[in-house]
């Protein structure tokens, strides 16, 4: 069988705070979001209950200055990208691992369709 794989993740959900944008040793931007999804099932009781995922999300380039300028805390968003890992040292010098979704799409929830992949 001759398949590929593909990394690729799709997140629905609602910022849980403004957006960080920064720009970065090359001048590039860099923007940081913490995105909740929500899941909601019932229980062996019958009892409904939410169970929330916070999720990093890292948006690059002239992508990520527009979307700093369209939302904040509370919006609604879609977005498409890659899962990345990355290891990095704690204050502490302890070795510390992060997961996060490296955005290549994203839509405004509500909203048309505002930016498309950046070719690589």
């Amino acid at each position: 069988m001759n398949t590929t794989m593909k990394n690729k993740v799709q997140l629905i959900g609602n910022l849980g705070k403004d957006p960080e944008l920064k720009n970065v040793g090359n001048g590039q931007a860099l923007l940081r979001l913490s995105l909740a999804t929500n899941e909601r099932y019932r229980t062996a009781e019958g009892e409904w209950k939410d169970n929330t995922q916070w999720h990093p999300i890292v948006i690059w380039g002239k992508q990520a200055e527009k979307l700093a300028s369209q939302v904040r805390k509370g919006s609604g968003l879609v977005v498409e990208g890659r899962l990345v890992q990355r290891t990095y040292e704690s204050k502490e010098g302890e070795r510390r691992y992060s997961t996060e979704v490296v955005v290549s799409d994203y839509q405004l929830l509500g909203g048309a369709k505002v930016a498309e992949p950046e070719m690589a």
